[in-house]
Parts: structure tokens; C-alpha cells; sequence
């Protein structure tokens, strides 16, 4: 039997090419004769940079900037070509924080715009910008800064200093990329503001309180009037799918010409995911949470919307599971085992390499053929 294994990465406990590598360690303890391919994969979120190179080569080069609470990080800068590619969970990732010391009301992308600025200067003449898992909702405020906007209050400060900004200046940004190509790479197509919006739809796992949730929406609501303006036409960047990515950094990028497209689709032609999977028997993706949020630009509906195409069964391997069997259908999936089911939430993240591990080789007794004989 031929799996192809192309998970995403779990959540900030293992990155795709690890979760890959126990998928397949556990699968052949119970079938060592099954072959099975790696294929880790992104959806523009953690992982995007590191997926990208190991399928397409290019040059890497590492910038340090300001992190999402001012600490500094470093940034690795993928270049193919005349393409750079920047992963901005690298500079504004959740995994950056603590659980207890997250501030979302002041936790800014400013080390992204020193990240697009860096892939600049290096010459590049298109840039694309991974978005996921960030712990901003900043509306892309503070990497508008880094690359030279201003405005008549902080915009590098987090959503609770946008409360004080009345009118932005752009000119000095769309400076910094003239002649560039800017593209977004977003994992979700959620508008910035509203029931559906970044703030109201990822803003709780950032740790926005209720309270503050209508509170940042309303700033981000105030801040779209001072970049765009007040009528339906000037505002409709908000509206646009991919606007709330990355806390509301896809409007930002949007402000200064870039166009969205699929990260996962992106990854997926690089790593030749569609001629791959029709080369296996089956296919296994996975990612920390299989939820409802899994449904659009995330690297599960991509992996099994590809499966379909190559009429080839998908199954999920998560720590967490919190959708139904109809759900799972509706995205093209076979079936989902949850590391947690196993061992509960807290025991799964002790060791989830070997938690991971283990349960590939339990779902390897249903789904091997070898579990017949």
C-alpha cells in the first residue's frame, strides 16, 4: 500500500516535517512494508518558509525584528529566483508568546514590515507573505509602520493605540515597495471586521476577552475609516476575502496593492501535492485542532479537496478533533482520530511526537491492508 502523509504542523508542539516523520514511524510499526511519503505541508502559517525551500531550493537569509511584544526574533527570508518569501508567524507568531504573558490589545506585526522591507532590499521584485498564526489583531498597523507609514497617533503599538488614530499616511510604504509585486499567501478568507471577522473569529485564542473583542473590532472599525474612508466604496478592502488573515495583516497588505491567493494552493503546486496523491492508495493530512475553522484555506480542506481530485481517500490525524462525520464529509474527509481521544488534551501535549506516533499506528490497523490478512 502507497500513503502519502502531508500534514501541517500541530499547533506549535511539532512542525509539519516532524508530524510527518511520527505518522510514518507509527504507521510502519504496524505495516513496515506499506510505503509511505512525506509531504509537510502550510497553509501561509507556521512552516510556510521552511515547506517552500525543502520543495523549491532558493537562498535563505535570516533578519532579525521586532517580535509581536518587542522582543527580537529572527526571520528566515526564502529567495527563488527574483520571488522572496516571508512567513509572518516568524515575527508575529502565536507560539512567540506564553500563554500567560499574551497581550493581544498591544502585540503588534511591526517585525513583518522589517521582514517584507529586508526581502526588498535583497532585490527581489515580487514578495509573498505567508499569513497564519499570529498572535496580532492589529489590522496590519504596526508592519504598515515599519515600511514607512505614519499617522496622527502609534500604529506600532497594537489594536488599543489604533483607538487614538484619526488619519494615516501610506505614501511612505507604498513607497518602500515600488516596482514590487506584493502577494498574500492567507490561510482563512475572513473579512477584518464583523460576526465573521478576524477579531470575533480568532481573537478569543489570541486571549481577547469577550468585553474586548467588541472593543478591538470597534478600533479596527475606526482604523479602516482612516485608511480607506467612510463609504461602502472606500471601505470595501475590509470586506474583501482574506482581510482579516493574521488578525486584519491581509487588509494592511491590501492597502498597499497586494492581491490574496491560497496559501495551501501555493504550497500544494510547489510540493506537486495533486500528481503525488494520485501516485498513492491514500492520503493523510493533520494539524493540532481539527475544527470548524479547518473548513476554508486551511492545509485539511486543501490536502483532502486534492484527495478528491485524484479520487483518493483522506482520513486526519489531529491532537484535537471538535467536528461531526457530516462535516468531515463536507470537506472531503474520510475519517479523524484524535490524539486526545486517546490520552486527553493535557497527556497529548507532554509528547506528541510519540502521542502522534502511537495513534498512526492504531489507524494503521483500520486503513492498511495488512490489517486484513
Amino acid at each position: 500500500m502507497r500513503v502519502l502523509v502531508a500534514p501541517d504542523a500541530f499547533g506549535g508542539t511539532l512542525s509539519a516535517p516532524d508530524a510527518s516523520r511520527a505518522i510514518i514511524e507509527g504507521w510502519h510499526r504496524h505495516a513496515p512494508d506499506d510505503v509511505l511519503t512525506p509531504a509537510a505541508m502550510a497553509d501561509g502559517g507556521p512552516g510556510f518558509v521552511d515547506v517552500l525551500h525543502t520543495a523549491a531550493g532558493g537562498e535563505l537569509s535570516v533578519v532579525t525584528v521586532r517580535g509581536p511584544l518587542g522582543a527580537q526574533v529572527p526571520v528566515t527570508v526564502l529567495r527563488v529566483d527574483d520571488t522572496a518569501y516571508v512567513e509572518s508567524a516568524q515575527a508575529c507568531g502565536l507560539h512567540l508568546v506564553d500563554v500567560d504573558g499574551r497581550d493581544p490589545l498591544a502585540a503588534t506585526t511591526y517585525g513583518v514590515g522589517q521582514a517584507v522591507a529586508a526581502a526588498v532590499r535583497t532585490g527581489a521584485r515580487r514578495v509573498v507573505v505567508g499569513l497564519g498564526g499570529s498572535a496580532t489583531n492589529d489590522a496590519g498597523a504596526g508592519m504598515l509602520a515599519a515600511l514607512g507609514a505614519t499617522a496622527d497617533g502609534r500604529l506600532d503599538a497594537g489594536p488599543v493605540a489604533l483607538r487614538d488614530v484619526t488619519s494615516v499616511d501610506l505614501s511612505g510604504a507604498v513607497s518602500t515597495l515600488a516596482g514590487v509585486e506584493l502577494v498574500i499567501a492567507a490561510d482563512v478568507d475572513v473579512p477584518l471586521l464583523g460576526m465573521f471577522g478576524a477579531t470575533r473569529t480568532f481573537g478569543p485564542q489570541k486571549g481577547l476577552t469577550d468585553t474586548q473583542i467588541i472593543e478591538v473590532d470597534g478600533w479596527l472599525d475606526r482604523f479602516v475609516v482612516a485608511t480607506c474612508g467612510q463609504t461602502p466604496a472606500e471601505r470595501r478592502v475590509a470586506d474583501t476575502k482574506g482581510a482579516g488573515a493574521a488578525g486584519g495583516l491581509g487588509f494592511a497588505l491590501m492597502l498597499l496593492g497586494g492581491r490574496v491567493i491560497s496559501g495551501i494552493e501555493l504550497v500544494a503546486d510547489a510540493v506537486g501535492l495533486t500528481s503525488q496523491a494520485a501516485l498513492h492508495d491514500l492520503v493523510i493530512t493533520g494539524e493540532g485542532t481539527y475544527d470548524f475553522s479547518s473548513r476554508a484555506g486551511k492545509v485539511v480542506y486543501g490536502v483532502a479537496t486534492v484527495a478528491a481530485s485524484a479520487a483518493r481517500p483522506c482520513i486526519v490525524l489531529a491532537g484535537q478533533v471538535s467536528v461531526g462525520s457530516r462535516e468531515m464529509r463536507a470537506m472531503g474527509v474520510e475519517a479523524a482520530y484524535a490524539v486526545a481521544d486517546r490520552v486527553g488534551v493535557q497527556a497529548s501535549m507532554s509528547d506528541p511526537y510519540a502521542h502522534l506516533s502511537d495513534l498512526a499506528e492504531r489507524v494503521a490497523r483500520t486503513w492498511s491492508p495488512r490489517s486484513l490478512g
